[in-house]
């Protein structure tokens, strides 16, 4: 018998206020598609032969509270470190599909740039 499992799908799911609107802003930082599966569930999928199979997923639920980084009565909980060639490059697009860059930037030396989606959730950009 095994000590692990096997999965064949990762999937990376976000509690939102919207799932259609984050998967949206999702697709748009990534050049990857939104595939609506149930009215409160969007799965954002990568082209064909791209990180397969992984996936985001955003979950719409009732009353949700954003995170609260880096210090607040909310934590984090977890995030995605997305590592991009150049930060200086992706910061501004990331900005441009809706992000916005998070005032405490705990990196001293500017290897990972934190952000936070429009639901509030934090990300980081992270230099290869």
């Amino acid at each position: 018998m095994s000590t692990s499992i096997r999965a064949t799908r990762h999937v990376y799911s976000l509690d939102c206020p919207d799932a259609v609107s984050l998967a949206a802003f999702y697709a748009r930082l990534l050049g990857w598609s939104a595939n609506p599966s149930e009215p409160d569930w969007v799965n954002v999928t990568p082209p064909a032969g791209e990180s397969p199979g992984f996936a985001i997923a955003c979950q719409q639920v009732d009353d949700y509270r954003a995170p609260d980084w880096p210090d607040g009565p909310i934590p984090q909980q977890a995030h995605l470190d997305l590592y991009v060639d150049s930060i200086a490059e992706a910061g501004p697009v990331a900005e441009a599909a809706g992000a916005i860059r998070h005032p405490v930037q705990p990196s001293e030396d500017g290897t990972f740039v934190v952000f936070l989606d429009p639901a509030g959730h934090p990300f980081c950009l992270c230099e290869n």
